[in-house]
């Protein structure tokens, strides 16, 4: 046997004081009625219960209240096995991690504001399945399509511009595209999402041209721009400074927000750009894919059900309960 609120049971060491304060209520009533009439009177003016009558009667009400305190645990045993599914659809988060989203346009740099963004989105998208992708200059699965979002969280919090060697810096957004299409079952019928975080410099020119083949299975792309359009100074890699170009000038980042909105338009998708609050992505979730999909049932498995016994407890308290009352009025009768 368990208890869901095993804490309640704490009350049971009550029951010792309330056993102290029946006895001592006992004997005041005796000391009260003697005050008014010779000892040997008593039993012909009030009449009281026999002893033994009283302590199946004080034992009945203290059991009531033992039975009622576990009625309020929660007890349970035995279980059941309910098969439960969630309402939702599949949605590939795809987190530029290149060294442009090192750059402090956005509070405290890009990535870090991306990383806060995803963290809303998990904490709203109940029943949708998520999955992450990381990339720069190539892309990889950093988590598959899953309902554990701890586990989303757990991977998320490890998104760091270090997760991939330097020859593979750069922002390829085609094949954060294409990376993120091969985690969808293309024999389900759930809408397919692909949720596009990046600063939108697209060095490899490919995005729209993977949105295309996106658009022919039926993905839908929503792209959230991370960075101000006035761009910011890269941070170097080994932190001396910032990246300059070959004329030693230093490398400014800009979002490159026309592509963006290209390729979120090819698919039917939304594209909105990061402001200042920590809000953005749950706009483009309520408003964007959530109206623009449909949720499907995503069967999750079976649940072990403990099966409730507190019912048990309780008519077992109130059948004490009435039995005492019934004692307690012939008492009374006998007395009247």
């Amino acid at each position: 046997m368990t208890f869901d609120k095993l804490w309640i049971l704490n009350f049971l060491l009550a029951i010792p004081l309330l056993v102290f304060l029946q006895i001592l209520a006992k004997r005041r009533r005796r000391k009260s009625l003697a005050a008014y009439a010779d000892e040997h009177l008593l039993p012909r003016l009030a009449p009281l219960e026999s002893r033994a009558r009283a302590v199946v009667r004080a034992v009945m009400f203290i059991s009531a209240v033992a039975l009622m305190i576990f009625a309020l645990a929660g007890p349970q045993w035995g279980e059941h096995y309910q098969e439960v599914s969630r309402k939702g659809v599949d949605i590939m988060v795809c987190v530029d991690i290149s060294n442009s989203m090192m750059v402090e346009d956005a509070q405290p740099n890009r990535l870090e504001r991306a990383k806060r963004e995803v963290a809303d989105l998990i904490r709203v998208a109940t029943g949708d399945r998520l999955g992450l992708v990381a990339f720069s200059g190539v892309a990889f699965t950093q988590c598959p399509l899953t309902l554990d979002y701890q586990a989303i969280q757990m991977f998320l919090d490890q998104l760091t511009v270090d997760l991939l060697p330097l020859r593979f810096q750069g922002t390829d957004l085609g094949a954060a595209i294409e990376m993120g299409m091969t985690a969808f079952d293309p024999k389900s019928s759930t809408d397919k999402v692909i949720l596009l975080i990046t600063d939108g410099e697209d060095n490899e020119e490919a995005g729209l041209k993977a949105a295309e083949k996106a658009a022919d299975e039926g993905i839908r792309i929503f792209v959230l721009g991370i960075g101000d359009p006035a761009g910011g100074p890269v941070p170097s890699l080994d932190g001396s400074g910032f990246e300059k170009d070959a004329d030693g000038k230093i490398i400014l980042s800009k979002p490159d927000e026309n592509t963006l909105q290209a390729i979120a338009n090819e698919t039917g998708g939304d594209y909105i750009r990061s402001e200042a609050g920590d809000f953005d992505l749950d706009q483009l979730y309520f408003n964007g894919i959530k109206k623009k999909t449909e949720a499907e049932i995503l069967k999750t498995g079976k649940i072990t059900i403990r099966e409730e016994r507190f019912y048990l407890f309780l008519i077992a308290a109130w059948a004490l309960l009435l039995i005492e009352g019934v004692l307690r009025e012939r008492i009374l009768d006998i007395r009247a």
